[in-house]
């Protein structure tokens, strides 16, 4: 079991980015996952990452279940279990470093993207590509978040499907990391988490996305954007020079 300060740090962390989440349909996750990793071990960091956030996407996905596109969603669960199966064969699980370093640079290969590469979820073939790229990312960093806002961020949905269908998403990834990290792999690399610790961060998940949907209705679909970029490139340039640290130091 954690210390009480390492736990009263989770649970701050929990509620706080489960509404930043509810805001913004990412980013919340990006932050806790960095959060965990410097607290927990790669695997354990997987697990309760995946536990926290599966509640959090999963509570958005209800609150927002009238604005969900599920024609988009039968592709990226396809693709999904094909990056899973090759995961399963190659079983592979980053170190710390490399999960950070990959988690920091997600963002900006969204933004390296060039112009004339249009990436469009209501396009065909798109779904499929989205869940192979965003599953491989949360098996590798624990987040896709950036690179899965890249495939809705043309699609010409308003910013309630967005943050609706993408939680559906996300909750697919985070049953995909649980599974994997607590199952899948082999035993020396599995992680664990106390199930009193991670029944009172599901609580805060739910807690903070809750008390976000006002904020997000007052939001108009520009601001929703220009905040969601910020947030992702900050944290983004943290965790590269937090991950090329830890490379470099002996």
């Amino acid at each position: 079991m954690p210390t009480l300060a390492i736990t009263a740090t989770l649970v701050a962390g929990a509620l706080v980015t489960s509404f930043i989440s509810g805001i913004l349909g990412m980013a919340g996750g990006m932050v806790f996952m960095g959060l965990l990793l410097a607290l927990l071990s790669v695997p354990e960091a997987m697990v309760l990452h995946g536990i926290t956030q599966l509640a959090s996407n999963a509570w958005r996905a209800v609150l927002w279940r009238r604005e969900i596109d599920w024609r988009v969603l039968g592709g990226i669960a396809a693709g999904s279990l094909i990056a899973l199966g090759c995961f399963i064969g190659i079983q592979a699980v980053a170190s710390k470093a490399e999960a950070l370093i990959v988690l920091g640079v997600t963002p900006f290969l969204a933004l390296a993207l060039p112009p004339k590469l249009v990436l469009d979820v209501r396009r065909r073939g798109h779904p499929l590509l989205c869940g192979i790229v965003c599953t491989t990312l949360q098996l590798i960093a624990g987040i896709s978040g950036p690179i899965l806002d890249v495939f809705f961020v043309r699609s010409q949905m308003d910013r309630r499907t967005v943050v609706a269908t993408k939680a559906v998403t996300q909750s697919m990834g985070h049953l995909i990391k649980i599974a994997y990290f607590g199952f899948l792999v082999g035993s020396a690399q599995r992680g664990t988490v106390e199930a009193e610790l991670a029944m009172v961060l599901i609580a805060c998940a739910v807690i903070g996305t809750t008390l976000s949907r006002r904020v997000l209705d007052r939001l108009t679909d520009a601001s929703f954007r220009k905040w969601t970029r910020r947030t992702v490139v900050g944290m983004g340039l943290i965790y590269i020079a937090w991950g090329s640290w830890l490379l470099a130091a002996p």
